[in-house]
C-alpha cells in the first residue's frame, strides 16, 4: 500500500522509542521514568476533574497551566508554551524556529529525535562531535549556523554543561535561536531558565514526564522571549488549537503547587543514583558523571550488548544503543526505587562473577 504514500514518509526513519514490553515482574530500567509515583495532590486534582465538564473542550490557550508555569520561574505567561509533552513542544520548535538558510547544529551522540525532526521538516543540519570524555564543547558552535539545540544535561550520556558555558555560548551566537532541552535538569543540573529575560534568542523546554512523575498525561512547555512563543502559538494554531486536554492541566497545575512533594522524590532519585555510582564503580565499570535521573556506563570486559541481553535474562531491561559505534558499548540505565536498584546490582553480580 505504500504507493499511496507522500514522497516524503519513503525517505523518513522514524524515532524508535525506549521499549515498553508487557512482561510480568520486570524491573525496567530502560525509559528513565520516574520510580515515584506522582504527587497525591495530582491524584486528588484528576479525580476532581472528572466530571461533566469533560463534555466541553478544553481551554485552547491553557491559560491557567500557563500562568503557573510562568509564576513558578518568576516570568510571564505570554513567555511560556505548553503541549503535549516536550516531543511535541520540539516539533513546533523545530517548524517554527530552526529551518534557515544555514544548518542546525546539535551533538553528534544526543537525542535521536533530533534528526528525525529534521528529516520530516526538512531541515538541514551538522552534527558537532562530543570531545573524548563526551562532553560538549560550546567553542566548537561558534560558527554560522541557523540554530543550535542540545540537552542539558545531554542524553543519553547524562553529562551536564555548566551553565556559565551556556552563557558563553549565546554571548557569541546572537544570530540564531538556541535551543536547551532541560528535560532531566531537575535530577542535579543547573537550568538556563534563569537567562532567558536576558537573551532573547534562548528557549528551554520543560517535561513533566521525569522529574513530577506525569509521563501517562504527556505535558511539556518551553520558556522563552515573548517573540519566539508567539513563532510556536502561530505553529500550534495552525496544526491543534487544543493541545493540553483537562486532565493534563489540572494534573500538571497540582505538581507545580507540591514542591515539597517534588524536592523529596528529586533529592531520592538523586541519592540513589550516586549511590548506585559507587556501587557500579567497584564492580569495576566506568560510569559517566550524570546531572540526570539515568546513568551511561561500560565495563572493560563486557560488551554493552552481553551485558544488555544478560541483564535481560534475569528480568532487569536496561537501554543499549547499537549506534552510534563510539557509544555501542554503553548501557544506560534508569534510576530506579530501591527494591529495582537492589535487583540490578544482584543481576550485574551474577553476570560480572568468575
Amino acid at each position: 500500500m505504500s504507493q499511496y504514500w507522500s514522497d516524503i514518509v519513503h525517505h523518513l526513519t522514524p524515532y524508535v522509542p525506549g521499549e515498553q514490553p508487557k512482561l510480568q515482574n520486570l524491573v525496567k530500567l530502560n525509559t528513565n521514568e520516574n520510580p515515584y509515583g506522582p504527587s497525591p495532590k495530582v491524584i486528588a486534582a484528576l479525580q476532581a476533574e472528572a466530571a461533566d465538564s469533560l463534555r466541553l473542550y478544553p481551554d485552547p490557550d491553557s491559560g491557567r497551566l500557563k500562568v503557573a508555569i510562568a509564576d513558578y520561574h518568576g516570568l510571564q505567561p505570554s513567555q511560556v508554551f505548553v503541549g503535549n509533552g516536550s516531543d511535541e513542544v520540539l516539533a513546533h520548535v523545530f517548524q517554527s524556529l530552526l529551518k534557515h538558510d544555514q544548518p542546525l547544529l546539535f551533538p553528534d551522540i544526543t537525542y535521536s529525535f533530533y534528526p528525525v525532526y529534521c528529516g520530516l521538516y526538512g531541515i538541514q543540519f551538522e552534527t558537532v562531535p562530543l570531545n573524548a570524555q563526551f562532553q560538549i564543547t560550546v567553542q566548537d558552535y561558534m560558527r554560522p549556523n541557523g540554530g543550535i539545540i542540545f540537552p542539558n544535561p545531554n542524553a543519553p550520556t547524562g553529562i551536564p554543561l555548566p551553565l556559565a558555558d551556556i552563557e558563553r555560548l549565546l554571548q557569541a551566537n546572537t544570530q540564531s535561536v538556541v535551543v536547551i532541552d532541560e528535560a532531566y535538569v531537575d535530577f542535579g543540573t543547573e537550568s538556563a531558565v534563569s537567562l532567558v529575560n536576558q537573551y532573547h534568542n534562548l528557549l528551554v523546554t520543560h517535561t513533566y514526564s521525569k522529574s513530577r512523575s506525569l509521563a501517562g498525561l504527556r505535558v511539556g512547555y518551553a520558556v522563552g522571549d515573548a517573540g519566539l512563543i508567539e513563532a510556536l502559538m502561530r505553529v500550534k494554531d495552525s496544526f491543534n488549537s487544543y493541545p493540553i486536554d483537562r486532565f493534563a492541566e489540572a494534573g500538571a497545575i497540582a505538581a507545580i503547587k507540591d514542591e515539597d512533594f517534588f524536592q523529596q522524590t528529586r533529592q531520592q532519585v538523586m541519592a540513589s543514583r550516586e549511590q548506585l555510582v559507587v556501587e557500579m564503580t567497584a564492580m569495576g565499570f566506568e560510569v559517566l558523571p550524570s546531572g540526570a535521573n539515568f546513568i551511561f556506563a561500560r565495563h572493560p570486559q563486557y560488551s554493552g550488548e552481553q551485558l544488555a541481553a544478560g541483564l535481560r535474562e534475569q528480568a532487569v531491561i536496561v537501554r543499549h544503543f547499537k549506534k552510534p559505534a563510539r557509544i555501542a558499548e554503553f548501557l544506560r540505565i534508569t534510576i530506579g526505587d530501591d527494591s529495582q536498584n537492589q535487583a540490578l546490582m544482584k543481576a550485574l553480580r551474577t553476570l560480572l562473577q568468575p
